[in-house]
């Protein structure tokens, strides 16, 4: 099976991951179908449409529609939508298809999806995406795991994407990159946390030397703050709900995930204050973290904002 091309691939969902992966499968000369719920919503299916048209992909109109025929289904929503979207295929796919769910869940939830399509006699993989899809694009880092990993890896490099299978279990890639986003998402928590405190105490000068110092290979004092807090700026809605799978993955082994929790809730307290003063952030666009945080420190007149909201239910 391994020296069968991949001539056609589905993908579900089509948004940032999505469009990446369509676009440059198109370019490469596969062809590429697409669905989307967007195209379910009148507000919402011009855009998408025309989205998909600019990447030389097919947007259909159901689910069964942009399977039919894939050699390649690439499931890529949002965490809470993966089980859904797996069950609502199941009933279209059949033996020979691959099944690559990419979505960042929690080692149950894939396991999950895996039992969700075992009827379908489709091959499952889970695949844990480990960096950033941009700029990397197809090239993301990716591993994969299932009983197939081998022969699948070999196929989605022979169309230009990156994946290393690193176990023949269901659950162990997603474990990785669960217990990895545990620091990373972790830091850019807490790089809003003590550099909007600093800033509103006039000292972050001597916070990010002190980190420098400490840290000497990180970058602190060059472009790593702008970095980390961009990243919760344009997708932390995303990233917090990552990092509740996060904490779903350290529920399932018993260990309370304490920083876990307060993660998801920094990552959604920095997209909640740009909400409310209409700061939006455009990737690729200059950005300055110190702007900000001055933004969202303005009060209100009277009115003495807090930088944090206090303890919430994290659902």
């Amino acid at each position: 099976m391994s020296g069968i091309p991949v001539r056609q691939v589905a993908l579900i969902g089509f948004g940032e991951f999505g469009g990446i992966f369509g676009r440059d499968l198109a370019a490469a000369g596969i062809s590429v179908a697409m669905f989307d719920v967007l195209l379910r919503a009148e507000p919402s299916r011009a855009p998408m449409l025309a989205k998909a048209s600019n990447a030389n992909v097919r947007a259909c109109d159901s689910l069964d529609e942009a399977i039919r025929g894939a050699d390649l289904v690439i499931s890529a929503v949002t965490a809470s939508a993966a089980a859904g979207a797996a069950k609502e295929a199941a009933s279209a796919l059949s033996g020979g298809q691959t099944y690559l769910d990419i979505n960042s869940v929690s080692p149950k939830t894939k396991r999950e999806i895996a039992r969700i399509l075992e009827p379908s006699k489709a091959i499952f993989v889970e695949a844990a995406v480990m960096a950033p899809v941009s700029p990397q694009r197809l090239k993301v880092p990716m591993l994969l795991g299932g009983a197939d990993t081998a022969t699948v890896a070999a196929r989605l490099r022979s169309i230009g994407m990156n994946a290393t299978p690193i176990s023949d279990r269901i659950g162990v890639a997603s474990a990785v990159k669960m217990c990895r986003s545990v620091i990373i998402k972790g830091i850019e928590a807490l790089t809003v946390e003590s550099l909007f405190a600093a800033r509103r105490y006039g000292a972050e000068k001597e916070v990010l030397a002190s980190l420098a110092a400490t840290y000497p290979h990180m970058g602190w004092d060059g472009p790593l703050p702008d970095y980390l807090i961009s990243r919760v700026a344009e997708h932390g809605r995303r990233r917090a709900s990552e990092m509740r799978e996060a904490a779903e993955t350290l529920w399932d082994i018993g260990l309370e995930p304490l920083t876990a929790l307060a993660t998801a809730e920094r990552q959604d307290w920095l997209v909640q204050e740009m909400t409310e003063r209409k700061i939006s952030v455009r990737p690729g666009e200059p950005f300055s973290w110190q702007q900000l945080a001055d933004a969202i420190g303005k009060a209100s007149p009277g009115e003495e904002k807090p930088l944090a909201r206090g303890s919430k239910s994290s659902g």
